[in-house]
């Protein structure tokens, strides 16, 4: 929801590290890294260390910005585009099977409902972006970026919040699940009605 209004907080921040990273490393290289240490949350999670999973998905959000910065000094690439996102999403993924790894009995049910829904929320973003394309639209919030961004009421920032807050109160996992999970519906609701009508002719 309000993804378009902190790139430029994001941009501004991570502009030095990427230029002295470009040096070293590529944009895909820093991308494959940040989601290899998002995927360890999983197993960290699944053994209740909450505070090592809060560490792996700040470092993965890290490298989710510095990819980005580093490709607009070196040259975006479709390539880049293509493994930004499609690795976003496995991670989002992820996230909440540690939860249930943790406790099958109290957090299977809430985590599967989670990831049922971030299943709307990105099948819509990519059916919509593929067409999109095809039909050579752009969006105005996200100009930059390697594909059609489509908003929502649950963005990547409003993600990884939750994120944060189920690493820091397990307790609440459930809670936060189901409420993130009916917030998901309804931006894959929207994104279904925007399609609908933009895709009309």
């Amino acid at each position: 929801m309000i993804d378009a209004k902190l790139l430029l907080i994001q941009r501004w921040l991570l502009r030095g590290p990427a230029r002295v990273l470009a040096r070293w490393v590529t944009a895909d290289q820093v991308s494959v890294a940040g989601f290899v240490l998002g995927a360890l949350a999983v197993p960290a999670l699944a053994l209740g260390l909450y505070g090592l999973a809060m560490v792996l998905l700040v470092l993965n959000r890290v490298a989710d910005g510095l990819d980005g910065a580093i490709a607009r000094i070196t040259g975006p690439t479709d390539r880049g585009a293509f493994l930004d996102i499609a690795l976003d999403f496995v991670f989002y993924a992820l996230f909440p099977l540690g939860f249930a790894l943790a406790d099958p009995v109290a957090n299977a049910l809430p985590a599967a409902v989670l990831i049922a829904s971030f299943v709307g929320t990105g099948s819509s973003f990519l059916a919509f972006a593929s067409i999109a394309a095809r039909r050579g639209l752009t969006a105005a919030d996200y100009p930059n970026k390697g594909i059609y961004y489509l908003g929502g009421l649950t963005e990547g920032f409003e993600t990884i919040v939750v994120f944060a807050l189920m690493a820091l109160n397990p307790a609440w996992f459930a809670m936060l699940a189901y409420g993130y999970a009916a917030a998901c519906c309804l931006t894959t609701a929207t994104r279904w009605r925007m399609g609908w009508q933009a895709f009309a002719r």
